[in-house]
């Protein structure tokens, strides 16, 4: 049940950079943000008043915390990809994505103080390879071009962001649920939205002319990609270390190059199917902590 949980979870987070790519199309990056958090938003309210009974109270200790979380893990992560990716080629894109669970899990043993075992280092290292081997020679077209530096640079900064919103998060499901948490995280971290508004005057003109199709890419990254995948994410940190969890995330190249090869007959090569092995061997070896209690620590 948790893998199949893991896979919907990765699923709908590698069906996000084709979506994104397709919206920047038809709106520039800050609109896509704001677009993408207000149905967040208002789906989260409706969540809220139809399932009050469900939700942690939010302390008010919490209240900044927890901003930070949404404005930091969630705002600054999604600002930082959807401009990096205007600039940036998918294949760049997924690899310096790909940095998140590296970031993770060093944070996670500075700042939870999670052991790393040998199992889930070797794990980690060999899908981190298995990634590279999928993002430089998965496809036969793929090009490694950066036509802005800045846009590597603001993809890397949202990795780093990824990766705060995972360790800060993991801390406070003690006291929150995995719905009552991401949803705070949410809404509050949205509230930065309105100032940004200010500073995007084109953004009811761009939305009121949106394809149907842009519509429905928006609608997809707001209520898949960000309301059911955050969800999941946070159920998953309930339930296993941050170490075993944010190695899932090798898997979104795996499914992202896949998802180009139905949408766009992007040609997969040899090596993504090598690339691919490594990361399935990866994810195996830090499953394999579960079945062995005494594996040694590194």
């Amino acid at each position: 049940m948790f893998n199949l949980m893991m896979l919907l979870c990765i699923i709908v987070w590698a069906l996000a950079f084709p979506f994104i790519k397709l919206s920047l199309q038809d709106l520039s990056y800050t609109s896509l943000t704001i677009l993408r958090f207000t149905i967040v938003s208002i789906v989260s309210l409706i969540i809220i008043a139809l399932q009050p009974k469900r939700f942690s109270p939010l302390q008010k200790k919490d209240i900044i915390p927890i901003f930070l979380i949404g404005f930091l893990g969630v705002m600054m992560y999604h600002f930082g990809l959807n401009y990096g990716e205007q600039y940036v080629t998918a294949g760049v894109a997924s690899l310096l994505i790909a940095t998140i669970p590296v970031f993770t899990i060093i944070l996670s043993i500075i700042f939870l103080k999670e052991k790393l075992t040998r199992n889930i280092l070797i794990g980690v290292l060999i899908a981190l390879v298995g990634v590279i081997i999928i993002s430089l020679w998965g496809t036969q077209n793929t090009s490694f071009e950066i036509t802005h530096l800045a846009g590597a640079l603001a993809i890397l900064m949202a990795a780093f962001m990824g990766s705060f919103y995972t360790i800060a998060g993991k801390k406070l499901l003690t006291r929150y649920s995995a719905l009552s948490l991401t949803l705070y995280a949410m809404l509050l971290g949205s509230l930065v939205l309105l100032p940004t508004l200010l500073f995007t005057p084109t953004f009811i003109e761009e939305i009121t002319h949106l394809p149907l199709t842009t519509w429905y890419a928006v609608l997809f990254l707001g209520l898949c990609s960000t309301v059911i995948g955050y969800i999941l994410w946070y159920i998953a940190l309930e339930k296993k270390t941050v170490s075993e969890v944010s190695v899932y995330l090798y898997g979104i190249p795996v499914l992202s190059t896949i998802i180009s090869y139905l949408l766009f007959n992007d040609q997969i090569t040899i090596y993504f199917l090598l690339g691919g092995a490594l990361v399935i061997i990866g994810l195996l070896f830090v499953e394999r902590k579960n079945n062995h209690k005494n594996t040694k620590k590194v």
